[in-house]
Parts: structure tokens; sequence; C-alpha cells
């Protein structure tokens, strides 16, 4: 999964939400549920988008105006199901709205595949 900021800036997360998912994701990785986790900053800050376009393939650098969204972080899990993946995608948007009521933003949740499933 990946959770998407909208545009409005929230400022940093409230200590207590950090602690809540530091601990979630301690019990998830001692449980071989979290398989990795971490935040994906910013194209401005040092990243940038490489695109393929008309057969020519350009390296664009940020910041863009067009864009509306930012994707803050991700968490990699083994679920055993589509189901299980949407319940954890609610818990944590749950924990955002009980711990950071400002914040709005989404999760998007996504199967990874490995070269066994082709």
């Amino acid at each position: 999964m990946s959770w998407v900021h909208s545009a409005g800036d929230f400022g940093p997360p409230p200590q207590a939400l950090m602690d809540a998912i530091a601990e979630a994701g301690a019990r998830d990785a001692a449980n071989g549920i979290l398989l990795d986790s971490g935040g994906i900053g910013t194209l401005d800050g040092g990243g940038a988008k490489i695109t393929l376009t008309g057969g020519s393939v350009r390296v664009l650098d940020g910041p863009y105006s067009e864009a509306k969204e930012l994707v803050g972080g991700y968490a990699i899990q083994n679920l055993a199901s589509r189901e299980e993946a949407i319940a954890s995608a609610k818990w944590l948007l749950e924990l955002h709205k009980e711990l950071w009521p400002e914040w709005e933003g989404e999760i998007e949740v996504r199967q990874l595949y490995g070269a066994e499933d082709f």
C-alpha cells in the first residue's frame, strides 16, 4: 500500500501518530506481516521524473505545478487476501483520523508480483 497526501500542507505528523505507526510496524514485522516500509520524498527534494513520450526519453526535474498529490510513504505487507489489505489500509486511515484529524489523503492498495507469478 502507499499513502497519498492531498495538496494541502498539513505540516509534520503528530508524534502520537508516528509512535502508533511505529508500534504497529514493529508488531507486524515480528509477525512476518510487514516486509518493508518507509517515507518517500518529493521530486523537488532531489528526485526526478523520467518519461518516454513519442520515442524520446526525457528527464524532468520538479517541482511540478500540476502535481496535486504526493506519495508520502509505502508499506509492503505479506497478507493473505485483498480484504486483509483493505482492512489494513482502513485501520491506518482511522488512526490518522483519530490522531491527525486535519490530515486528508488516501491509500492505494496494490498487489506485488514476482517472477513466479508469470
